[in-house]
Parts: structure tokens; sequence; C-alpha cells
């Protein structure tokens, strides 16, 4: 009989661990019946769980006993529940084997909780973190990183540390996940920093992929320009580049009520100040409109001006520098002793401080007298820094206290720089222009008059001549420093105009768009364009205004090298004492080297006529055809898109520039005066910009002007010889230059021939050819090449003796007639060939030879021969088709016939003529 209900405990606590079946109880599940042992009543069948879906199950281990056991009925995941409550009950077997009249326990309620397993890494929240920090600050910190793990236990999902992966970073971070730097941060010394970090959960188990923390270092607001480049390169030929094109003035909020800035541009190491043009100091006069006359006290050395060879001299820009050891004697004659009351003194001078405690007289210019007396009648020189002229009159009939000495006080003297001086000289009334600017003498000196003598007068340059009060006349008052262009000019001075544009400058600031500047800017230049400077209100204004600032050199080959830029600022602020201060801006500009001129003179270089000719009032004109070309060579680059490659092609272009001399020079002896000359008429000057000077060495043609007007001069030039006689060649050698020297043409060289119509000279010529080889081959000569014009001499009544002479030979070209007809359509095809290769023919005395017995195979292999000399101008005003028909007339007969009766042939030559 089932007297007892099974009996088990009211409360369970279990556990199980995730991704396992068994769970742990406590108590251990176990239920007893008082019927027992009675079979089936006091037996133990099952155990029963009541719950919605629970994913456990309860099984009997041992019915007599009443043990069982608390299972999972599959894994069980903490993430997704952590604990389970359920009620289970006891069921006894019943009263018999069917189980009827079984009974069941009271209700136990089961606690069970699940055990996590660290499964889950930690993963960041975010994919990349980014920050920005000023530079100079130590931060606390700068930004929090943070990771979740989705383990379900405080052990396993929480994150118990965080740490930097990347080494050499001066940044920490703590158990939270805030960063912060270790020491300030510098823009300059990186922008930014990018750091890897990684977590770790309670189980110490880390992150399987680091994040990324960029942090941005931000300069401090610094107030100054930006956006600038310290380097500007320029090229020859672009004209105005601008230096800033976008740059911007960053003031950091600053109450900026106004700015100033002053923009240089420092080219006082460039040449003479700046880069000027390098022509002579004569055709920088005449360029500029300047009077003529001027007279070039330090020219280059030549055999002409041979004063200053032994000066130190720079040869690019005919800078002399004088060392306080040297000067020179200017020759007498090249300066006139009576300048008049009206004269001018011109030169560039660079002068420091005078060496030496008590600083002596350092003598630019001095006119003294050359023995016997010490008087200087009139000089320019530096003392003390200070520049003095020096003018002491002759004596008249009014012998009264006159202006003497004119001082100038100015810092620039003693500045180390490149600075123009011209002295007006309009007595009494001296006036100093420096650097185009007016200056009045501070103080002005009475002197007597200097009493008349017949002592001759020596003018030096660098020292001072002292004839007298010494042993021996020597050189003193030296002069430390640089000296250029030179001149002195008598009997008239220069205007204001003409003395700004000899200093002016080729190169220098500019203002794009002047019109575009904006409202509210002023702007100021200095006289040489080297100094800007330019004020406003507003910011944009400003910043626009700089935009168009540019740098232009003017020159077509300038001055390569660096010229350095300076732009300073000054700020003023609403009411505040104290406003921000703006860096500097200290930039270049980098002029490029143009490309190197290839000057080349071409034209006939070989011709002859006959002495008449050179005799004759207007005489030969020596470079009829005189071609002045340059070019200049380039490297293009082009891109090859198919086989992706760049390649560099060579091309030659042809250039227009000036030339400033160009000159004629006789090779060998020089002319001889009494009987040859070299003339130009001076009205081929007239409207260029060009002058000239003759002499027994030759003729030179000098002045900045294009290369056209040079060619139609020197086309005019002529060679006269009225004892051509005693002459039988001349040699002449053409060379023209550009800047002074700095680029050179090739040497042209151009050799003439006198013709003679002597009887001996003629024998001679028919001897030379009889003895000839009776077959000559023609020369044949390049295509387009400069070829030798041919000629010969005009026979005189003396043929009549050659005639005699030669008589025995008429029946040996009588025989040889037929053939040479024959051989005619040669003739005409080499006749032809010659003039295609501007070969002149006068062939009136032209000897051939035939050998009767020669078997004649081919007639082309006969040839004609003739002598290398030139026609007559006659011969040269013909047209092509006349020479040739002449030609070939002449031919004809002289094959028939080798000498004919003098007055027959000349009547014959004037009617071909």
């Amino acid at each position: 009989v089932n007297k007892h209900k099974p009996w088990i405990e009211t409360s369970y606590h279990g556990i199980i661990t995730e991704n396992n079946n068994t769970v742990i109880l406590d108590p251990p599940l176990v239920a007893l019946d008082k019927d027992a042992p009675v079979p089936f009543a006091g037996e133990i069948c099952a155990f029963k769980i009541h719950g919605q879906e629970m994913p456990f199950e309860a099984i009997v281990l041992n019915k007599t006993s009443g043990e069982g056991r608390l299972q999972a009925k599959s894994p069980i995941d903490c993430e997704l529940q952590k604990e389970y409550t359920f009620i289970i009950q006891a069921y006894d077997c019943g009263s018999g084997p069917g189980g009827t009249n079984w009974k069941k326990s009271h209700k136990a309620v089961v606690h069970i909780q699940v055990k996590d397993v660290n499964e889950f890494s930690p993963a960041f929240k975010e994919s990349m973190y980014k920050t920005s920090v000023t530079e100079g600050k130590i931060y606390d910190s700068i930004l929090q990183v943070e990771a979740t793990d989705e383990d379900c236990s405080p052990q396993y999902s929480q994150i118990c540390n965080y740490e930097i992966v990347t080494t050499d970073v001066p940044f920490a971070i703590d158990r939270n996940g805030n960063i912060r730097n270790t020491e300030k941060l510098s823009y300059d010394k990186q922008h930014q920093y990018e750091i890897m970090v990684t977590a770790f959960d309670c189980g110490q188990k880390h992150a399987t992929k680091d994040v990324l923390v960029q942090v941005n270092v931000k300069p401090v607001c610094k107030p100054g320009w930006q956006d600038w480049n310290k380097r500007i390169e320029y090229r020859p030929g672009s004209g105005s580049i601008p230096l800033f094109p976008s740059i911007h003035l960053e003031t950091c909020d600053g109450p900026v009520s106004s700015i100033h800035t002053t923009t240089e541009l420092q080219t006082n190491y460039i040449g003479k100040g700046c880069d000027r043009e390098t022509y002579s100091e004569k055709s920088l006069q005449n360029l500029c409109g300047a009077s003529s006359g001027a007279i070039d006290l330090l020219p280059s050395p030549s055999t002409t001006t041979n004063w200053t060879a032994g000066l130190l001299m720079d040869s690019n820009d005919i800078i002399f520098k004088f060392d306080g050891k040297q000067g020179a004697k200017i020759p007498d004659g090249i300066v006139p002793k009576n300048l008049t009351d009206q004269f001018t003194i011109t030169l560039w001078m660079k002068h420091g401080p005078s060496p030496g405690l008590r600083a002596e007289k350092e003598t630019i210019l001095c006119n003294s007298d050359k023995t016997e007396m010490n008087r200087h009648h009139y000089a320019l020189y530096v003392h003390n820094c200070r520049l003095v002229f020096l003018l002491r009159k002759d004596f008249d009939h009014a012998d009264t206290f006159r202006p003497a000495e004119f001082h100038w006080k100015l810092d620039q003297i003693c500045d180390k720089e490149w600075h123009y001086y011209v002295v007006n000289v309009e007595f009494p009334v001296v006036t100093l222009y420096m650097d185009g600017t007016t200056y009045e003498p501070y103080l002005v000196t009475n002197d007597w008059p200097i009493h008349p003598s017949h002592i001759a007068m020596q003018l030096t340059v660098g020292a001072c001549w002292q004839g007298g009060e010494v042993t021996k006349p020597r050189f003193a008052q030296y002069f430390h420093g640089s000296l250029a262009s030179l001149t002195i000019r008598p009997g008239k001075i220069e205007s204001q105009k003409v003395i700004s544009c000899l200093q002016a400058c080729k190169e220098g600031l500019d203002i794009n768009s002047l019109e575009s500047l904006g409202q509210g800017i002023k702007y100021h230049f200095n006289p040489s364009q080297s100094v800007l400077v330019m004020e406003g209100d507003d910011i944009e204004n400003i910043n626009q205004a700089l935009r168009k600032v540019s740098y232009i050199n003017s020159r077509q080959f300038p001055t390569a090298g660096i010229r350095r830029l300076k732009v300073s600022s000054k700020v003023q602020c609403f009411g505040e004492d104290v406003c921000i201060s703006i860096p500097d801006i200290d930039a270049y500009v980098m002029v490029f080297q143009a490309n190197e001129p290839k000057i080349t003179i071409t034209g006939m270089d070989h011709f002859a006529r006959p002495a008449a000719q050179f005799e004759s009032e207007r005489g030969v004109i020596l470079l009829p055809d005189i071609r002045i070309v340059s070019t200049v060579t380039k490297m293009e680059h082009s891109v090859d898109l198919t086989h992706d490659r760049a390649n560099k092609q060579v091309v030659v272009e042809e250039m227009l520039h000036n030339l400033d001399f160009c000159d004629v020079l006789v090779i060998g002896a020089e002319l001889n005066p009494e009987q040859e000359c070299l003339e130009l008429d001076h009205g081929e000057l007239q409207g260029k910009h060009l002058d000239a000077t003759n002499s027994t060495a030759g003729y030179s043609i000098y002045g900045v002007d294009s290369m056209f007007s040079y060619e139609q001069v020197l086309r005019q030039l002529r060679y006269r010889n009225w004892g051509a006689a005693a002459t039988s060649d001349r040699k002449f050698r053409v060379k023209c230059s550009e800047l002074n020297g700095r680029y050179t043409s090739n040497e042209f060289n151009l050799e003439i021939n006198i013709l003679h119509s002597s009887n001996s000279n003629f024998m001679e010529h028919v001897n030379h050819m009889i003895v000839q080889p009776q077959f000559l081959q023609s020369v044949q000569h390049p295509e387009g090449s400069v070829s030798a014009v041919h000629s010969s001499v005009v026979p005189s009544m003396a043929t009549i003796v050659v005639i005699i002479c030669v008589s025995v030979l008429v029946l040996v070209v009588t025989l040889g007639v037929f053939r040479l007809r024959t051989a005619r359509p040669q003739h005409s095809g080499g006749q032809q060939g010659a003039k295609d290769n501007e070969m002149d023919w006068d062939d009136s005395a032209l000897t051939i030879t035939i050998n009767p017995m020669e078997k004649y195979e081919k007639p082309h292999q006969t040839e004609e021969e003739s002598e290398e000399e030139d026609i007559d101008d006659e011969e040269e005003d013909t047209t092509s088709a006349e020479s040739d028909d002449s030609e070939e007339e002449e031919e004809e007969e002289e094959e028939e016939v080798i000498v004919q009766k003098g007055d027959k042939q000349n009547a014959t030559r004037q009617e071909q003529l």
C-alpha cells in the first residue's frame, strides 16, 4: 500500500559551467520515501521540472536510494542567460508495476547560476580615434579610448588594463583608457603622431585588433606671413613674375587697425649695385640720348686705349679696382686742355672708410703739372668720406677770389656700395647728382686763380701726379676702392633725364595691375624700384596687394645668381600699447643663366678685282653680302606616349639681339695711309645708334644697335688703294660682339686679290698654263658652301708678242675643235653647277692644251681649268642668264683659237660684255 509521499529538500542551489551539461547542486538531488523498503511504493521513479521550456532535465540514478541528477538538455550560454529558477518535484513508483496510485513530493525551488568562460576578447568601440592638441602644453587627458568584452561575468567582461603598443612616443595611457602626453609637443618637430593601443580584460585576454589613435599637433598661433616660398625661380625673358602669389597674414584674431609693409630687393652684390646693361659707357650714353663728345677715361684695354692695361680689372663689367698702389696716366691729346666753363664728369664708385687714423686725400681724377711745380688745375677726390671737386681757373684780367673747392658730405661715399656720381660744372655753379638725386655742396671755398705758365699738364686716374717739390716726379694720393665708367664731357652738361637713364637698373620690384590693388592701399617705390612700401587698414586688401608684388628683369641676358628679398611688417592695434609682432620674410630670387647665343658671320670670303676698281674714287665694297645671325641651342623635353618615356631633343632657334661693336681688322701689315684706306660714308650711320673710328689697323663700328643695322653699315664699307701696283692682295678679319665682349662672333676672314694687267704677269700666266697636265679634273664643291670666285685677266696689247710665241700651237687646236664641241654639253653642265655654287667666271685668257695622240673614249672626261680669280664689276652686274651665255660664247672662241690678235680679242670681249 503506498501510504507516504516522497520527500525532497525545499530548495536547491546549482552551478553549471557554460558549454557544459552537468549541474552541481547543493544539496545533492535525493528523494526519500517512508514506504521503503516496500517495492514500488518506497521507490523513486521520476523528477519533474515545472517551467517554460527549461533547458534542464532531472534523471533518477537509483530508484531505491532516490538519488537523482540535474543536467542540461543542450549547451548553456552565459551570454544568453546567466541564471535559471524553476520548480522540481519527485514522484514514487506507485502501488504496483503499472505505476498506479503514485504520489509526488512537495515543490522545491531550484536556482541555477551559469558559470562564465572567458571566450571573448576585448573590442574597441571605435575603429580609429582622432584628436588635435596645441603644441607646447602638457595635457592630463588628450582623449579616452574605450573597449568592451562580451563575456557575461564581471571577471571576464570588465577591461582591467590598456596599453600603448607603439614604442618611442611621448604618450601614456591609464587603466581607464585616458591618453596623455608625457612631454611638450612641437609642431616644427612633428605635425602628427599615430599610435596603436590595445586593451586587456580581467582574465588578461587582450584585444584581437589594436586601435589607431591619431594625434594632430597644432602650432601655437603665431602672428606672421604664411604660405610663401623661400626660393623664387626666374628664367630670362619671363617678364614680371609674382613673388608671393598665395601669401596671407595670420594675426591670431588680434585687434589690428593698420599694417605697414616694406619689401626690399637686395642686389648690391650684383654688378654695380644691380643688374644693368654691361655695354661700354659711350654706348650707354648714346642709348640714353646723352650729348656727344664724352671721353672715356677708363676704357677696356686695347691697342689704342692702353693706359688701363696695368690696372686690376673685372672684365665682365669693366670695373677697375684700385688698391692704393696704382694710378693711370691719360695720354696727351685724349682730353682737351680747355674744358670751358661747362663740362661734366660721370663715374661709378664703390668706396669704404679710409684706412688709418688720419685719412689722406684719395684721388679719383687729377690734372696737375707734369714737371717743376705741383699745382692741381682740377681734381675730384675723396677726403674723410667727403667728395671734393677742385677747379682752379687760369688767371685772366679779373684777378679776384673765385670758387675753387666744392665739398659734399654724404653717407653713401663710404658705405662700400656702388653709386653713380655726376658732377655738372657751370662755373661758378657745380652740382652733384648721386643716384639721380641732386645735392648742393655744403661748403664752397675760394682761391686765387692760377698764373699762366708753359708747364705741361698731366691728367691721371686713381692717383695724382706730383711733378714738383720732390726729387723725382711720382704718383701720390692713391685711391682705395672701385671705379667704373669714368668719363669727362667738355663743353656740355647732362640733363636730369639722361642722368636718371644712365644709372637706371634693369631689374627691380613691380606691381601687377595697379588698378586692382584695392581701395585704401598706399604704396611708394624708391627711384631704383628696389624698395616698395605699402600701407593699408584691411588685412585682406594687404594680402591681395602683396600677392601682386613681382620681380622683373628686362635684360635679354641677365646676370645669373641670387637676389635676396626681405619683407618687414609693422602692425598697429586698436587702442593697445602692446601689439602683435610680425616676423620678417627672408627669401631669394634665383635668376637662371640665359641660353648663350652663338653669333655667326658669313659671306663671300674671297674675291678679286682689277686694280682700276681699287684705284677709283669709290673703291671696292669689302663685304657686299655679309650676314650676321645669332642662334641659341635649347633642350626640349617631349613625352613619348607609346613607350611611356621622355625624350630630349636639341632645337636650334634663331634669336634677335643687339650688338655693341664690330671690328674690321687688317691681317698682316697695317694700311699705308699714303696709298690705301678703308672708307665709310657717315651718312650710313645716321638714324642709328652707331659711331665709327678709322685707323691703319682697321675700321671699328660701335654702339648698341640691331644686327640688321650692323649688316647695313658693314655692306657699305669700301677699300681704296690708289697705289695698287705695289699690292697684290689684302686680308681682313671681321669680328662682332654683344655686351662688351661677353658674347663674341666667329672670326670671319676675307681675302681680296688686286689684278694687274702687265706684260710680265701675262707671260707668266701663259707659261704656267702651258706646262699644266692635258686634262684636269674640276673641283667639286659641297652644295651650299661659299666657293671661290674665278676670274682671269683681260689681256692688253701685249698679246701680239704672245701670238708669235704660241702660233705653233694653232694647228693642234684646230684638230681638237671637233672633240671640244662634242664635250660642250658637259661644259654647260659644269658651268651651271659652278653658278649654283656661286662661282663667277671670266676666262678671256683661258689656255687649253690638247694632246692629239690621246684616244677619247668618253667625251665627258674633258674639263676646263681656270685661275681662281674674280670677275670684274661689269660682269657682276649681268644676270645669271647673260653670264652663262657670255661664258659659253667665250669658251667657244677660245676652243677654236688659243690666242688671237690682241685688237680683235679686245673688240670681241667688249661686244660680249
